[in-house]
């Protein structure tokens, strides 16, 4: 169904391709994963299927990619529309009307279907993605989560032969996730449609694949083969293989069920012994302003969350308070009734499905949300009352959309303008760029980086005022597993010199390797709130592999078990 003919692709201004070397099959009726780093080139493979590149990117395409017998290079992507269907790493690219139900019906209408094959498969089409409730809603006011269900759903309507997705589940809670997923399967054993997608989080999806596509590096060939075969040598891979071959398991486990099968001895060795849990910065190495009184222990923390509204007379122990939040947004209750409060060294992960409010949370604490009742403090000012040169030094939002804060035609120009905007001494954000993203050039377009990397950037500009209170929105979007390890390293440093992070996150791995607490928000309310290994393991949505695997038994992450074996 889709062939690569020793495909290679060079870039305008680019010394190097960008790959080289793509020859293989996609047989007609499978699913094929594309794998690797991030930057190696997996968006461009996909989109040489769907013609975009090069004709919409620009570029060189040397090679030949066949789609149904079709040539990319002389059939420009509306000419493969009726058998391609690609969905990008960026939903709002995606969308050219402002409803659910006529963003469904658009392509269909593009492609000249009868109103009655158009009204019967946008009904079937919300009903498999859980829909239904957003038909009438405006897409710019949904979720980022849910915006990629409906992009999904777009392309699903007119029924192409070819699914071309480039990170289908970065912004899906782990429950819509796997609804998705489901409709894929479904599609490719019923149907015999042909997927060939690209994914980080590979513990979602290396259970579906057929076939998997390694590119190892920037410019080296892709390696095909059984997703077993690969993942024993892949740079990358889910934790239940990280477990396995931590435990020396052969052939390596892809699903917790096959995992869980094996796991009985090594249960035996972890019996008695306590995984390691990471604590909050003391008090002292938040190094409060004068006068100011030290982060509350854990006691006293639980007590003053119990507070109806902060005592403005005295100085608080947190860097935010949120007192009685309610927000409403164009007839939606985003938000209610949400007491919260974040100490000092303190990291919290946000959790809870799709369309909750943990993006209007974070957007009420760096004041672009302005509350509809209760309070919200960010050092005891009203966040979306303070002048925003000012507010960059108090708190700093990296948000899921990482282009929104870069503006400048070069890395070094976004570098330099953060130190500005900062305060900061020349070469400060260039160093969090250099550890964040190592090997990128001064010179680089913030377009011409992976969706990954433009986030890593984003997050270098934020991190540059050091704000005391750091926001991030589903901030592992586009990351490999070795990115978010450089990620969580630097803020786990972060918080261990007092500063307080609050993320909004799908991503149970991260939650279980980096938060403190977790908060579990549902229809715009706070339903949990506590010690992370207290929320997740407990959670048959929002439990990591690990603890899956070795229930049960309270172990969260692969390094916990490392270390307890050592």
């Amino acid at each position: 169904m889709i062939r690569f003919e020793d495909v290679s692709v060079t870039y305008d201004g680019a010394a190097e391709p960008t790959v080289r070397g793509v020859d293989f099959t996609v047989p007609e009726g499978e699913l094929v994963l594309l794998v690797g780093p991030s930057g190696v080139g997996k968006s461009t493979v996909l989109g040489a299927v769907s013609g975009l590149v090069p004709h919409f990117t620009g570029g060189t395409l040397r090679g030949r990619v066949t789609v149904a017998g079709r040539d990319t290079r002389t059939h420009k992507p509306r000419e493969l529309a009726d058998v391609v269907g690609t969905v990008g790493q960026d939903p709002l690219a995606h969308f050219v009307t402002d409803t659910v139900e006529d963003e469904l019906a658009y392509g269909m209408e593009s492609l000249g279907l009868a109103p009655a094959v158009m009204r019967r498969r946008v009904e079937e089409t919300l009903d498999l993605l859980g829909l239904a409730d957003l038909r009438d809603r405006p897409i710019a006011t949904l979720s980022g989560g849910q915006r990629q269900r409906v992009a999904i759903g777009s392309v699903l309507t007119p029924h192409p032969r070819v699914l071309v997705l480039d990170e289908p589940t970065s912004a899906l809670d782990p429950a819509a996730a796997e609804e998705v997923l489901a409709v894929l399967q479904r599609l490719v054993h019923d149907l015999g449609t042909t997927v060939l997608m690209a994914e980080h989080r590979l513990e979602r999806v290396i259970q579906y694949a057929d076939q998997v596509a390694l590119l190892p590096s920037p410019g080296a060939a892709p390696v095909l083969g059984s997703p077993a075969e690969l993942m024993a040598v892949s740079p990358v891979y889910p934790p239940v293989v990280d477990l396995g071959r931590l435990a020396g398991w052969s052939p390596l486990p892809l699903t917790v069920r096959d995992a869980r099968r094996r796991a009985g001895e090594l249960r035996e060795r972890l019996d008695g012994r306590e995984a390691t849990r990471p604590a909050p910065a003391a008090a002292e190495s938040a190094a409060p302003a004068p006068g100011s009184p030290k982060s509350p222990t854990p006691a006293t923390r639980w007590r003053l969350r119990k507070r109806t509204a902060p005592d403005v007379t005295t100085p608080s122990p947190f860097v935010a308070e949120v007192r009685s939040l309610a927000v409403r947004r164009a007839r939606v209750d985003a938000l209610r009734q949400v007491d919260l409060t974040v100490a000092p060294g303190e990291t919290v992960a946000l959790m809870g499905r799709n369309g909750a409010g943990k993006s209007t949370l974070l957007g009420s604490l760096v004041g672009l949300v302005e509350p509809t009742a209760g309070c919200v403090r960010v050092g005891r000012a009203a966040p979306h009352r303070v002048r925003p040169r000012d507010l960059v030094r108090r708190v700093g939002l990296v948000p899921q959309e990482p282009r929104d804060l870069l503006y400048a035609d070069t890395v070094a120009a976004e570098c330099a303008a953060a130190d500005r905007d900062a305060q900061a001494a020349s070469g400060t954000c260039r160093a969090l760029v250099s550890e964040l993203l190592p090997g990128i050039t001064d010179d680089t377009h913030p377009r011409d980086l992976s969706e990954g990397q433009r986030l890593a950037l984003a997050l270098a500009v934020v991190l540059t005022a050091r704000p005391p209170l750091l926001l991030l929105d589903e901030p592992t979007r586009g990351l490999d597993y070795a990115a978010k390890a450089r990620l969580v390293a630097v803020l786990r440093g972060l918080a261990a010199e007092g500063h307080a992070i609050m993320l909004a996150t799908h991503d149970v791995e991260l939650a279980a390797e980096l938060a403190h607490r977790v908060v579990l928000l549902a229809d715009g309310e706070v339903i949990a709130d506590g010690p992370t290994a207290d929320i997740v393991v407990s959670s048959p949505s929002f439990a990591p592999q690990v603890t899956k695997i070795l229930a049960p038994q309270e172990w969260l992450t692969v390094t916990q078990v490392r270390e307890a074996l050592a």
